[in-house]
């Protein structure tokens, strides 16, 4: 997938990446889109991959408050965490990287994130970029960026695991290499990057140095 590439960590996305939280988030912001008198079919698409405040304020709803309304969500969010599931082969593809070569990097609030992770039986990383801890959410590439800062590594260094837009984007803006999770798309999505549907064929192997290399798993070829 990345010939002759050797990677210093790797940035995971959170939903649609390693666990799949799509039906509980949609449940709540359907009910928020209906309250707010929108289109829920056209508006469900835009809330992946960015923060709850970036997209309310994006609408430029009348009256209607970005922090208040993603605060509300978040709490609603907290409550929703029936039918979250890992993505296949998640679990014991994070479980075989080294603690300090990885990280998730979320647009969701740490908070959630943390409950969404545990409902889903993920292992819960050691580091971990969430909303509140930049200004700019995905597409800005701040989020990969702090995560490879916090790291010790160079974001050039790094694989970023996305599945949404935003995520692909900002993980180009960053100057690392992505790679797309498919496996909570409806259709196929056309991009440049290497493409996986789940992590089941993919393994690792790791230098000295501790510099790891993506290949498929030798029982999956």
């Amino acid at each position: 997938m990345f010939p002759g590439r050797k990677f210093a960590a790797f940035l995971f996305d959170m939903d649609g990446t390693v666990l799949n939280s799509i039906a509980a988030a949609e449940r709540v912001w359907t009910q928020w889109a209906n309250r707010q008198g929108l289109d829920v079919a056209g508006f469900l698409p835009t809330i992946h991959g960015k923060r709850a405040i970036e997209t309310i304020a994006a609408l430029k709803l009348p009256g209607v408050d970005p922090v208040t309304e993603a605060d509300a969500l978040l709490k609603a969010e907290a409550a929703d965490l029936e039918g979250i599931v890992p993505i296949p082969g998640a679990v014991a593809f994070l479980k075989s990287l080294r603690p300090e070569r990885w990280a998730i990097v979320t647009s969701a609030p740490r908070e959630l994130a943390l409950l969404r992770i545990a409902a889903a039986g993920i292992p819960v990383p050691a580091m971990m970029v969430s909303a509140e801890d930049v200004a700019h959410g995905k597409p800005a590439p701040d989020c990969f960026l702090l995560a490879a800062k916090r790291l010790g590594v160079e974001a050039r260094d790094c694989l970023v695991f996305e599945d949404a837009p935003a995520g692909i984007a900002a993980g180009e803006a960053s100057g690392a290499s992505v790679m797309v999770i498919s496996a909570t798309h409806v259709h196929p999505v056309v991009t440049q990057h290497a493409s996986i549907a789940t992590y089941d064929a993919l393994g690792v192997a790791t230098d000295d140095n501790g510099w790891m290399v993506v290949e498929p798993q030798r029982d999956a070829a």
